[in-house]
């Protein structure tokens, strides 16, 4: 029997909508990205600041790492498409909003989202009942992961061009996955046209982690080993750089997650700051 798909998001992408948009509205401006549509299509219950893993007192760290990597990510976007590059894919989309909230870059581009299929066609319900609909230069692209469906294969079927440079984004997905399957996508993307820019985060190891922030880290890997999602996988950024230089990529760069604080939160008074844990791996081809 098939794999029943859930129709709802996981658990792991509405947190990340909900402490997006927790940004705007308790953190002082300015804003290190402004998102509040993610909130909107995952309509929570009121009281969802109650909860504990989006109280906003007590999860500013991650929050801030949220909205850090996802400032970085638009920066690299809106870089490259001024480069010429016309096409941009997100794995494991979520509830990702780009599309919706930058308008006046992604309509130059092709926006590729890939997900499950079950949470995607409830995003696709949700964007049409808010008004947002579908236009013709974002592609939501199903891919069913848990039978082994090849994302490449659905991709290039949904009107992606593997001959032409891409920007490949895959945030908050490697920790979810065993080493051989991150290792399999890095050679997919390596293969894709010169020019070519792929943005992924990976954990580190604990022993990696600022001390003030290993409780935090332990508390979100206790939380999704509970939910069914367990983290399986961790990498120093070493290890991380030779994976991607192994599976073909020239030039690879770590971006820490500390040089993201220095980048966005210098100037801040309120003293948000990111949280350490998540490091980012830039690869061009």
């Amino acid at each position: 029997m098939a794999h029943e798909q859930t129709e709802a998001p996981d658990n792991t992408a509405v947190r990340t909508a909900l402490w997006r948009a927790t940004h705007v509205q308790v953190d002082s401006p300015p804003h290190v990205l402004e998102d509040e549509i993610g909130l909107r299509l995952a309509a929570p219950e009121e009281d969802w600041r109650r909860r504990p893993d989006t109280d906003p007192r007590t999860t500013g760290g991650f929050r801030a790492a949220i909205v850090a990597r996802a400032r970085l990510i638009e920066d690299l976007i809106a870089e490259q498409a001024d480069r010429g590059v016309t096409q941009y894919v997100i794995l494991g989309a979520g509830l990702d909003t780009f599309a919706q909230r930058r308008p006046e870059i992604a309509s130059r581009l092709r926006v590729f989202e890939i997900d499950q299929p079950g949470p995607q066609a409830w995003k696709r319900r949700r964007l049409v009942e808010l008004g947002y609909g579908i236009p013709d230069w974002l592609h939501l692209v199903p891919v069913d992961f848990e039978a082994s469906e090849d994302w490449l294969q659905q991709l290039t079927a949904a009107g992606f061009d593997p001959d032409q440079p891409a920007v490949i984004v895959s945030t908050g997905v490697t920790m979810y996955l065993t080493e051989d399957a991150t290792a399999a996508t890095l050679r997919q993307i390596a293969g894709l046209a010169p020019g070519s820019t792929l943005a992924m985060t990976f954990l580190l190891p604990i022993d990696l982690v600022d001390e003030a922030d290993r409780p935090g880290l332990r508390a979100s890997e206790a939380g999704a080993r509970a939910s069914g999602t367990p983290f399986i996988s961790f990498y120093t950024p070493p290890e991380m750089l030779a994976l991607a230089r192994e599976a073909g990529f020239d030039d690879v760069r770590h971006v820490s997650g500390k040089s993201l604080a220095d980048r966005y939160f210098a100037d801040r008074t309120d003293g948000l700051r990111p949280s350490s844990g998540e490091d980012l791996l830039l690869a061009t081809t």
